[in-house]
Order: structure tokens, then sequence, then C-alpha cells
């Protein structure tokens, strides 16, 4: 018998504001200061809402976006934050444990 494997698609399984938070919360604990690691993750979420509407809502081109938020993407400071708005997510600032 053989088993088909099939590609796992975060995007997918994003639905509430709340599973997208959780999700680059976890990204940015485990990305060990990775920004690249953080900007895919915030590109998955970006996905889950849809790259169209991310766009409107942001006034960023849709093939900018994706490639801002890939492996190969360094997006600038201001092109996250219009992002996380556009996505109903704060940044929040903690002292280092």
């Amino acid at each position: 018998m053989t088993t088909k494997l099939h590609d796992y698609d975060v995007a997918k399984h994003l639905r509430t504001p709340e599973e997208m938070a959780a999700y680059l919360e976890a990204a940015i604990e485990e990305s060990d200061g990775d920004a690249v690691f953080i900007a895919m993750a915030l590109g998955d979420i970006a996905r889950a809402k849809g790259m169209a509407e991310l766009s409107r809502e942001t006034g960023l081109g849709r093939e900018s976006l994706y490639k801002a938020l890939s492996a190969e993407g360094n997006p600038q400071l201001g092109t996250v934050l219009k992002v996380a708005k556009a996505l109903g997510l704060q940044f929040h600032v903690k002292p280092a444990a």
C-alpha cells in the first residue's frame, strides 16, 4: 500500500485573527532573530487573508507583497507594519526574559 503525501499549507488553516496572532508570535519566538523566517510567517498569514485584498488595503502591489513576504524578500519595517495593520495585528515589545 502506497501512502500519498500532500504539501501542508498553513495558510489554509489560519482563519481567525487570534490564530494568526498566535502563529506570528510563535514564529517570532522560534526565529532566533531570522528576519526572513518572520517575513515568511507573515506571508503565510497574508495568503490566508488573500493577497489581492491585502494589496487593496495596504496600497502595495500584490507581486511586491508576494516577493517581500517570501524567502527572497527583505521587507522594510514600513511594509511589515502596513501588512500587520491590514491583517488586524499589532506588534508589542516586552523586556527579554
